[in-house]
C-alpha cells in the first residue's frame, strides 16, 4: 500500500484539475447522492480532496471524510467551509469507528485501485448500520473505448494503481458476490465509463 499512498501524495495538488473534465458526470452524481444522505450521518472513504463531501455536505447531518493520503487530506481541509464536515487520514481496511456507526458509506472510484477490495467491503459492512446505504461509484475500465484504453495505458505508465478492471456488469456482480444488493445503478458518461451503484446489505 506504501507505493499506492505515495502516488496520491505526489498528485494531491493536481487532482482537482485532473477531475475537472468529468464535472458534468460528477454533478449528475451529486444530484443522485444528496437525497440519499439527507439528514444522515455519512462516512466517505478515499475522499481525495473532498470533492464529493463538499458538494453534498449541506444535505447531510454530518460527514466523516477520510483518505489514506495525508497530502490529499491537507488539500481537502484547505477550503472546508462546513462545521458538519470533518477530514482525517484513515486506512479503509482498518477503520477506527464502532460497528454500525453510519447511515451511509460512500466509496467513490476506489474499489478498483486497492488490492483486495472485498476486504474493504467487509469493513464497510461492519461500520454501516443494518438499514444503511452503500454508495460506490467506480470507473469500470474494462468498458473503455479505444481512447480510454490509450489514456489508461499512459496513466499506468505514470504509476496510477489499477488493481481491478471491471465492465459495469462485472462490477455489479462483484458487489452482489460480496453481500450487497444493488438497488440502483446508472452508467455515467465520463473520461472512463463510470458506474454509479447504490447498495444495501443482503440478508445473510
Amino acid at each position: 500500500m506504501r507505493e499506492h499512498k505515495n502516488f496520491w501524495d505526489r498528485n494531491a495538488g493536481r487532482y482537482d484539475r485532473f477531475m475537472r473534465k468529468d464535472r458534468a458526470a460528477y454533478e449528475e452524481m451529486y444530484a443522485m447522492i444528496r437525497p440519499v444522505v439527507k439528514a444522515k450521518t455519512v462516512l466517505e472513504l478515499a475522499t481525495g480532496t473532498g470533492l464529493i463531501a463538499k458538494n453534498i455536505v449541506n444535505a447531510a447531518a454530518h460527514i466523516e471524510a477520510t483518505d489514506a493520503s495525508a497530502e490529499m487530506i491537507l488539500e481537502a481541509k484547505r477550503d472546508n467551509q462546513s462545521a458538519k464536515l470533518h477530514f482525517s487520514v484513515q486506512d479503509m481496511f482498518r477503520l477506527p469507528y464502532a460497528d454500525k456507526s453510519f447511515d451511509v458509506v460512500i466509496v467513490s472510484n476506489a474499489l478498483h485501485i486497492v488490492p483486495q477490495p472485498e476486504k474493504a467491503l467487509a469493513e464497510i459492512r461492519r461500520v454501516l448500520k443494518d438499514d444503511g446505504v452503500l454508495i460506490a461509484p467506480t470507473f469500470t475500465h474494462a468498458g473503455n473505448s479505444f481512447t480510454g484504453k490509450v489514456r489508461a495505458f499512459f496513466m499506468k505508465l505514470a504509476g496510477f494503481p489499477l488493481h481491478s478492471r471491471w465492465t459495469s456488469e462485472e462490477y455489479l456482480r462483484f458487489l452482489r458476490q460480496n453481500g450487497w444488493a444493488v438497488r440502483k445503478s446508472v452508467d455515467l458518461n465520463a473520461s472512463f465509463p463510470l458506474t454509479y451503484a447504490e447498495c444495501v446489505k443482503m440478508e445473510v
